[in-house]
C-alpha cells in the first residue's frame, strides 16, 4: 500500500527512479506522504480573519482562506485578492499541522501560531494596517 502511494506521489511531482530511491532515506518522507494522503480527504486547513483594521488588501473580519493539507490555497474558497504578507504567515501553522499528522498526532493540538498576525504594525506604530487571523483544521466538505 505505502509503495503504491509513494509511486503515485513520485509521478505527481516528477521524481526520477534515482530520486524515488533517495526519497526512502530516513523513512520520515514515507511516513509523511503515507499519513498525509490518508488525512487529505478528511481535513482542510482554514484561516479566518479574526480582526482587521485599515488593511490595504481589503481583508475583513470573518473572511476565510482554505488550504489543502499540503498548504495549497484552494482558490475558489479564498478571497479574490490576497495579501502576500498575510499569506506568508501561514507557513509555520501549516508545517505544524503537517508534522502532527505525519507523526499520528491530533492535527489541531498545537501550541504556537494558532493565531497569526500580518507583519504590518498598523498606523499607530508607523505601519499601514493590521490583520490577525486564526488557524484551524476543519473537516473536509464533500
Amino acid at each position: 500500500m505505502e509503495e503504491r502511494l509513494i509511486k503515485k506521489y513520485a509521478e505527481i511531482v516528477g521524481y526520477t527512479e534515482a530520486e524515488i530511491e533517495k526519497f526512502h532515506d530516513g523513512g520520515h518522507r514515507i511516513r509523511h506522504v503515507s499519513r498525509l494522503s490518508r488525512a487529505a480527504s478528511k481535513f482542510s486547513i482554514q484561516v479566518e480573519v479574526a480582526r482587521s483594521k485599515n488593511c490595504n488588501s481589503g481583508h475583513v473580519t470573518g473572511q476565510t482562506f482554505t488550504l489543502d493539507l499540503d498548504g495549497n490555497l484552494i482558490t475558489r474558497l479564498c478571497p479574490d485578492k490576497m495579501c502576500i504578507y498575510l499569506l506568508s504567515q501561514f507557513t509555520i501553522p501549516v508545517a505544524l499541522i503537517n508534522e502532527r499528522l505525519s507523526e499520528g498526532l491530533k492535527p489541531d493540538d498545537f501550541h504556537f501560531m494558532r493565531h497569526l498576525r500580518c507583519p504590518d504594525t498598523g498606523v499607530d506604530c508607523l505601519g499601514y494596517g493590521e490583520v490577525m487571523a486564526e488557524v484551524r483544521i476543519v473537516p473536509r466538505i464533500k
